[in-house]
């Protein structure tokens, strides 16, 4: 591997880092770079050199928004359904139709992306809802939609992290900042788990995954500052850019990509 790909991968890592940070979707940038510039290598192998660079990006950036907001603390209590179901969609992977499966993200991320624009209040409001109160049909939702999130993540992946901040936004009803910080807990476990997997399979390419790692965490560093420094408007702006992007990436695989 040449000093320019590697060069380029190491940019490319910490821009991973950064969106992941502040919204999550990092691996919408990551993994096509790793399988552009290297042709030869496998999706499971190009996954889970990502699961290596992401999973040490999303723990920093989560210690500091864990800082910032302390009740995220309490995603723990979900973290074992996340490491489980994103092993479990790790493991099925090579089953799955993702001819079929992209058109449903994009759905649902116009979807988001049209809630988002039209409902301005959603994800502004005060992070005490959050923290305090929460019914039982409330913690049922949340387990539904972890476990849902997290094999989607071992499965496919882009957009985790997306998925997570709105779900949280959505049933808890506190801010942006704080859906993040819950968002960014699991998304430690979800990483975790399926990067587990993809190395008893034998498909982590350590040494490339360690280095990316190293800008990764440096790109999640500045986007969790960013995140805590220009509050919930500025991540509300970031989910919409992130969301056009990630629908017109996956439109593009869909039906002018090769499709694999």
């Amino acid at each position: 591997m040449s000093a320019t790909v590697i060069s380029i991968l190491l940019i490319g890592s910490l821009a991973a880092g950064w969106v992941d940070a502040v919204v999550g979707g990092g691996g919408l940038i990551l993994i096509p770079l790793v399988m552009i510039l290297n042709p030869g290598m496998s999706n499971a192998q190009a996954l889970g050199i990502n699961k290596v660079a992401a999973i040490f990006g999303t723990a920093s950036s989560a210690a500091i928004l864990v800082r910032k907001v302390p009740s995220a603390t309490r995603a723990l209590r979900y973290a074992p359904l996340a490491l489980v179901g994103s092993a479990v969609g790790a493991l099925i992977a090579s089953s799955v139709d993702k001819q079929i499966m992209r058109p449903v993200i994009i759905v649902l991320l116009i979807a988001v992306g049209l809630i988002i624009l039209f409902r301005p209040s959603f994800g502004q409001g005060g992070a005490s809802s959050a923290t305090n109160r929460a019914s039982s049909r409330t913690l049922l939702g949340l387990i539904a939609l972890v476990a849902a999130i997290s094999v989607y993540d071992g499965t496919f992946g882009p957009g985790t992290g997306l998925f997570l901040i709105l779900s949280f936004t959505g049933l808890l009803g506190g801010d942006f900042i704080t859906s993040a910080a819950w968002a960014k807990v699991i998304n430690v476990f979800t990483n975790l788990g399926a990067l587990v997997t993809f190395a008893i399979q034998g498909e982590v390419l350590w040494l490339l995954g360690l280095g990316l790692a190293v800008t990764n965490v440096i790109g999640a560093q500045i986007g969790a500052r960013m995140v805590i420094g220009r509050g919930s408007g500025f991540v509300r702006i970031v989910i919409l850019v992130v969301v056009v992007a990630m629908s017109a990436k996956l439109a593009y695989d869909q039906f002018l990509g090769t499709g694999g």
